[in-house]
């Protein structure tokens, strides 16, 4: 079985904290060093509890199952001959009540636009199978509740 470790570090530094008013804002560390300052999202802490220029676990979730779902479809389009020049997803995750009625991010929607070089273009069938093999290979998708759908922008 693989492990993958992120290290979350917060301190008080001092702040309040009974009352509520202490900032959410922490780190992020990754094995690689990288150091990301995370947040928790202005939309569910007011400012100034909350740091709108760090990343916050909800944009963390939509990026790693968008991430993910780039990285199989890479690999798959290479195997099946195309070849790739640029994937950008500008991926939405919607927040809202799951069946149960507890908050959740009840969808993502990855939105990929896909250029593609070369004489070998895929067709609409290839780009739907190409899309269907990532999802199934995508394990963040397949460890969420939610639905990860694609929206194929053009």
């Amino acid at each position: 079985m693989k492990e993958f470790e992120a290290q979350v570090a917060w301190q008080r530094a001092g702040q309040a904290f009974v009352d509520g008013r202490y900032s959410r804002a922490h780190d992020w560390g990754f094995d690689g060093g990288l150091t990301l300052r995370a947040s928790s999202s202005p939309l569910s802490v007011p400012l100034p509890m909350s740091d709108p220029a760090a990343l916050d676990p909800e944009e963390a979730l939509v990026a790693a199952a968008a991430s993910c779902h780039m990285l199989f479809f890479l690999s798959l389009a290479q195997q099946g001959g195309f070849t790739v020049d640029s994937y950008l997803d500008r991926a939405v995750g919607f927040l809202g009540a799951d069946e149960d009625g507890r908050v959740a991010m009840t969808r993502i929607e990855l939105r990929p636009a896909i250029v593609f070089a070369g004489e070998r273009q895929p067709g609409a069938a290839d780009l739907d199978a190409l899309h269907h093999a990532a999802h199934e290979r995508c394990y963040i998708a397949n460890s969420l509740k939610t639905a990860v759908i694609v929206v194929e922008t053009r």
